[in-house]
């Protein structure tokens, strides 16, 4: 399978390619900016896709390559550094283009890297995780975390390219790709019912790396995600629609440390969270929340929250991007398939939430 979606936004229009049969440095050759090319990946990565690139790119590029340390708790100013060192090293200049070769942490590194030195270069996205496949290459949102909080140093900055292939999802650890899957039903769930009820389907296919099905999904959430970035490209309205559970669930990966969960695993007991306080508010019936539930553990996500005082809970919340005027905002579930933002919500009711107290489902 091979498909190419646009990605329309004031800045900067480029394609996501999804393929099943890509040849990485022929699909990304005409991106290239000028003829330096600096590839930053992860020591896990590298081992599998880093020679072959190199040497194909290098046949008619300057092709330099930067192995960071696998995970997020590397997402920092300290290893975001030493792209910097490399790019200064090796005396790059604006026309150099980063290519991003991992998951989302190498990613949003590469493209904080590329939007802040000489105050922006071009890159390139080769997300090799479905997380990254599905979100976080797409859509120009990139950044390091603070010790206080997630994604706290960043900038909007858009790609050239994004190539998904297919293939690299193989090589891919099982926690790995359902963590990536808790963002595809985040889709379904603030989007589109009918793709719920595809996931619910197809997830047993999914989970068994059925390549086609895998594709299909990559490209429904893609296109989904395109359609609002080309609506809000900088988060300033129905885009913030797209952090459904990520409010609680930064909440996790803050507390418990960055990499002890992953993002996706956060994100699925954030969305169950963000269900059980739409629950509790009257939005969804009880039904909806064990639906949610359901589709999750199918994907082998967790549902239960580790242990966090409310009290600490609702600090760490209170560094959320989506806080506006001391105020904090959430996406909650008016009914499945359809999310809102809104600081309209009983705080007693959030910290029963937060508290694990939630009758009836």
């Amino acid at each position: 399978m091979n498909q190419t979606l646009m990605v329309q936004t004031q800045s900067h229009h480029y394609p996501i390619k999804i393929s099943s049969h890509c040849q990485m440095a022929a699909d990304i050759t005409p991106y290239i900016q000028g003829k330096q090319v600096m590839i930053v990946t992860n020591g896990t990565v590298a081992p599998l896709y880093l020679q072959p690139l190199v040497a194909q790119l290098g046949k008619t590029h300057q092709v330099l390559s930067v192995i960071l340390p696998d995970g997020e708790q590397y997402k920092n100013q300290q290893h975001i550094d030493q792209i910097y060192d490399a790019l200064m090293d090796n005396h790059c200049n604006r026309d150099v283009t980063l290519v991003a070769l991992g998951g989302g942490v190498i990613g949003d590194m590469t493209g904080f890297a590329a939007a802040s030195f000489m105050r922006g270069v071009a890159f390139i996205q080769i997300p090799t995780t479905l997380l990254a496949q599905v979100d976080s290459s797409v859509g120009g949102k990139t950044g390091i975390n603070h010790p206080k909080g997630k994604n706290m140093i960043g900038a909007f900055w858009q790609p050239q390219m994004v190539l998904a292939d297919m293939h690299t999802l193989a090589t891919l650890p099982k926690r790995e790709l359902s963590a990536g899957m808790a963002e595809v039903i985040k889709y379904a769930l603030i989007m589109d019912t009918d793709f719920l009820v595809w996931l619910e389907n197809n997830m047993s296919n999914l989970m068994a790396l059925d390549a086609t099905v895998l594709a299909e999904a990559v490209a429904r959430c893609c296109q989904y995600k395109a359609d609002i970035v080309a609506q809000d490209e900088r988060e300033t309205g129905k885009r913030a629609l797209l952090n459904f559970g990520h409010t609680f669930g930064h909440v996790i990966e803050t507390h418990q440390g960055y990499g002890n969960w992953l993002h996706g695993e956060a994100v699925a007991v954030g969305m169950l969270q963000a269900a059980q306080l739409s629950y509790k508010m009257g939005f969804i019936d009880a039904q909806a929340v064990q639906r949610i539930s359901k589709l999750l553990q199918a994907a082998n996500l967790p549902v239960v929250p580790p242990a966090i005082d409310k009290d600490i809970a609702l600090g760490l919340m209170q560094h959320d991007k989506k806080v506006k005027s001391g105020q904090l905002r959430l996406i909650l579930l008016k009914s499945l398939g359809d999310a809102i933002i809104t600081a309209d919500f009983d705080t007693q009711k959030l910290a029963d939430v937060l508290s694990h107290r939630v009758d009836g489902c």
